[in-house]
């Protein structure tokens, strides 16, 4: 099942801040917290299960799963051993991801240690979890998640990003990726912070834009917003987002009738035909329930790609379908132009595909 999660970063924050945070995520139905042992500087055992410990216990209180990031040079420094993750399970932590590997070997042995979550670095390619497969790991206990890019113009390309998912899936591997708050004064593990996103092409994206994205790829079960902290209206956002189904931003061109407005967000969801077209994204159904209504004629410009159209009441048998234009085309006036899809979002009409579930924001 598809989730969302947040990121905290004990070392740059208060307890205070992050538990309130942890509990406002919550109440918006957030399941997951990322955080980073890879900046904890030379805290011993006993300080990191201090400083840990009742942030997961708080967080398990709002049912949220905790997973650490981690690397070989973290478990040198504190004397963990593959073949002993005791003081992950003394943490209370569900699991770690590895933002570096081992040999695969150790990976796979890890997944049969306790019941802990071993998470692997999606983006290092698929080369790397092949080998961690081909040891046969516990497949109950391993999933991915992948990185996420403070630096401008270093995030994973579409390309890359799709590659790495498509090897996930063939191994049935529960997958997550990273967005980033525009929030003021976000910050993450690093100095370096222009953004904490997995996809470059996200950065500097509403948070709910890059979420949509993510769902509509069908190949990331899990978002985590990677820096913080978000606002309460960017979780609110976030939260309103039913995973799987592709959504569209919308804005308006003119005022809309009741009419218009009920079959623009339609219920069920709207769904392109089968017998899907070139020219149009084409919503039928719309039309068994409003085809009796009254849809005068308003605003009927010329089309342009991302223009969403009401069939007005000139079009008789066909009145109360709603269209997407994907190409230019001349409009005899039997068609509404109720608004279009933002130019930022004209890339998500390159996952509608015949039989398509849709809806409007």
């Amino acid at each position: 099942m598809a989730g969302l999660g947040i990121s905290i970063y004990p070392e740059h924050s208060t307890r205070e801040k992050d538990m309130a945070y942890i509990h406002l995520a919550g109440k918006y139905g957030f399941r997951r917290v990322f955080t980073c042992l890879l900046s904890v500087g030379t805290k011993t055992r006993e300080e990191l299960v201090a400083e840990f410990r009742d942030l997961i216990d708080a967080a398990h209180e709002e049912h949220m799963e905790v997973t650490l990031d981690v690397s070989p040079a973290v478990f040198s420094r504190m004397n963990i051993s593959y073949d002993d993750l005791s003081l992950f399970h003394e943490i209370h932590a569900d699991g770690i991801r590895l933002d570096e590997g081992f040999d695969g070997m150790k990976e796979s042995l890890m997944t049969y240690n306790g019941g802990l979550k071993i998470e692997l670095n999606a983006s290092s390619g698929w080369g790397y979890i092949d080998n961690v497969m081909s040891n046969f790991p516990n497949p109950d206990n391993l999933i991915t998640c992948h990185n996420f890019y403070p630096q401008k113009y270093t995030g994973l390309s579409l390309e890359h990003f799709n590659n790495c998912n498509q090897v996930m899936k063939q191994y049935h591997l529960h997958t997550a990726a990273f967005v980033s708050s525009n929030n003021g004064n976000t910050f993450g593990p690093w100095p370096v912070n222009e953004g904490l996103c997995t996809l470059e092409m996200h950065r500097g994206l509403p948070i709910d834009l890059q979420v949509r994205h993510l769902f509509a790829t069908r190949m990331i079960d899990d978002v985590l917003i990677a820096n913080a902290f978000a606002s309460e209206e960017e979780l609110a956002a976030c939260a309103r987002i039913t995973p799987g189904l592709l959504t569209f931003g919308i804005e308006l061109e003119k005022e809309l009738t009741d009419v218009e407005r009920n079959i623009l967000y339609y219920g069920p969801k709207h769904a392109n035909r089968g017998d899907a077209s070139d020219y149009m994204v084409r919503s039928s159904a719309p039309r068994q329930t409003f085809g009796q209504a009254s849809i005068p004629a308003a605003n009927t410009r010329d089309l342009k790609p991302g223009d969403v159209v009401i069939l007005n009441d000139a079009y008789s048998r066909y009145k109360g379908e709603l269209h997407i234009a994907l190409k230019p085309m001349p409009n005899d006036g039997r068609k509404n132009v109720i608004g279009h899809i933002p130019e930022r979002e004209l890339f998500l009409l390159d996952y509608m595909e015949p039989r398509k579930v849709f809806g409007f924001c």
